[in-house]
Formats: C-alpha cells, structure tokens, sequence
C-alpha cells in the first residue's frame, strides 16, 4: 500500500506540468481560479445545462468568446433569460444556439442533445451537467416530495443528460463530461438540506463513470465549487418556504434555530466567473490527461484532503484488480 501511495502522490506533482498548457494551476489535486488568458476553444463543441443564470448562463458567453460552438439549454422556453442571452450573443457575434432542455424529463433531454448533434454534425466534444436546485432547514423535514425532486434534479438530471450524449461520444471514441458537483458533495453543513446528499451521490456516481468510460476514450471531470452569489439559494427559497409550510409544527418546533436560518441568499463575493474560467482550461487539456476532481474557490477547499485520501484509496483497493488500469489512469495516469 505505501508504494501505491507514494505512485498517486507523485502523479499528483506530474500535473502541474499542465500549468503552462491550459493556464490554470493544479496542485495537490488543487485547481486554483485563475486563467492566464483565454484557452483557444475554437472547434470544440460545448452543451451546458442550466443555463438560465449562474455558472452555466456566464459559462455560455465566456465559452463562445473563446469560439466554441455552445449549445446552451435552459427549461421552459421562452422565456427573459434566454432572450437576454440571445441578444447578448448576437450583439458580440458569438456561436451560441439556445435549445430548451428540463433535465427532468428524459423526453426533453433526448431531443435537445439529438438537436446539438445533428447541428454539430456529429458527437458532442463537451457536455456540462450544470442544472441544480437546492433547499435548507434540516434533513427530517425535508419531506418524500422535496427529496425526490432534488435527487430527480441533481443526480438524475446528469445521468439523463450523460447517457444522451455518450453513445456517439464513445463513437467517435473522444469526448468530455463535467460535472458540477459542490464542495458540499465531500462535506456538509447542518440545516443544508439534502443539498449534500445529491452532490454525494454525484461524485460517487461521476467517479465510477470515469472508470468505465476510459476504454471509450471519454474523460469525466468533477468540478467541486465553494461558495459562489449565483442564484442557486436565492431559487432554492422557492422550494424551501413552502416546504416549510406544509412541515409538522413539532418538527419545525425540534429544529427552530435551522428553521430560522432555512431561507438564505448570497453565497461570498468570490468571482462566479471563475468557474466556467476553469472549466474552460480544463477542455484545453489533451484526452486522458484531465483530473478526475478539481476544487474551485479563492478561499478554503476542505475537499482537498478528503480528495487526496480518496484517490489513494482506490488505487490502493482496485489498482492490482482487473479494473487497475482504469482506476490507475483516473487517478494519476500510472
């Protein structure tokens, strides 16, 4: 097991030879949230769900600027936020087709990516499963209903959107799943919800996607943000408070300071601009070469050394087992 330690670890040092090729910093299983200019996405193909607001709407523009063609998708068209990102696209000559996509509902997911693909011409290089809710006030409150649409959501949504997308991306043998997960899919806070839960069953779910996918030549890569102002707790309010309206008093009673404390806004002051700015570096990187995991934040990353014990983990469990050499090459490229 020490040898196997010491292999993952050493590979862990061999990406930030990525450093000079995609501008942006990996170390220690690290990404920081800084480009040093604009990777040259020119060629690449780029659908991004939940692109109303937030992560995926800045995603959208910042990704065209750098000239792929974006397929950005969005629920329930028409509607403002896609005439606003129309116009914007338009005013700055930029590639960017809006398609309407509910990640909810398998239906739709298969016509928009059918859609993306036949105007692409062929298989999607990158998809970003970008499209979430979230609520607060503590887990025995949320109720079977919340539960089930959060997981239908967050979890659901990305194997809708991933298993639409992957059979001509294994096709053509190339191709790029992110997965927006949160730092909160490796930790959690009390009164969150079941926030924490989705992004838990997303990163278990992500990683063994990218075991299985590296005979395909299909990379997946875990993006794990901090704490971000986008709109995702502003939204969440919409579900919460009626959640907390039909909630037993008794149990509201049981829990009264997270009760108090379940409807939230912000999210920090960090740039949530640094988000699709990594994710951009990380589409620049050769095939085979793109970490599993990257935490983004300007400030602390608890994920990091729950990251690192992970990675040494698996390749300690599986790395002299028939799956080796996929778990290997996740997680260090042994």
């Amino acid at each position: 097991m020490a040898d196997q330690t010491r292999k993952v670890s050493l590979n862990r040092r061999q990406l930030l030879g990525a450093t000079a090729v995609t501008g942006f910093t990996l170390a220690a299983g690290t990404a920081t949230a800084s480009v040093e200019g604009k990777p040259e996405l020119t060629g690449k193909s780029v659908l991004i769900t939940g692109c109303s607001s937030g992560f995926g709407n800045l995603g959208a523009i910042l990704y065209a600027e750098m000239g792929a063609k974006v397929f950005a998708t969005m629920r329930n068209l028409p509607r403002a936020e896609a005439a606003a990102l129309a116009k914007a696209a338009e005013e700055n000559d930029l590639d960017v087709t809006i398609l309407e996509l509910d990640v909810l509902s398998e239906e739709s997911v298969n016509k928009a990516v059918a859609e993306a693909e036949r105007l692409n011409g062929g298989a999607l290089d990158v998809v970003i499963n970008n499209a979430g809710i979230g609520t607060g006030a503590p887990v025995e409150l949320q109720d079977l209903a919340m539960m089930q649409l959060l997981f239908d959501t967050n979890v659901m949504g990305y194997q809708r959107v991933a298993r639409a997308a992957l059979p001509k991306m294994r096709s053509k043998k190339s191709g790029l799943i992110v997965n927006v997960s949160s730092q909160l899919g490796r930790v959690m806070v009390p009164g969150m919800g079941l926030y924490s839960s989705t992004k838990f069953a997303v990163e278990s779910m992500s990683e063994q996607m990218a075991y299985e996918l590296v005979p395909h030549g299909v990379d997946v890569t875990i993006v794990q943000p901090g704490g971000f102002p986008t709109k995702i707790w502003e939204n969440g309010n919409i579900y919460t408070a009626p959640m907390l309206e039909r909630a037993d008093p008794e149990r509201k009673a049981a829990y009264q300071a997270l009760v108090d404390g379940a409807l939230r806004n912000g999210g920090g002051s960090a740039d949530p601009k640094d988000v699709p700015r990594v994710i951009a570096g990380l589409i620049t990187m050769a095939p085979g070469k793109r970490p599993l995991r990257l935490p983004v934040h300007p400030g602390p990353k608890p994920q990091v050394g729950i990251n690192a014990v992970s990675s040494q983990t698996q390749v300690a469990m599986l790395g002299n087992s028939p799956f080796g050499p996929w778990v290997k090459d996740v997680n260090g490229r042994v």
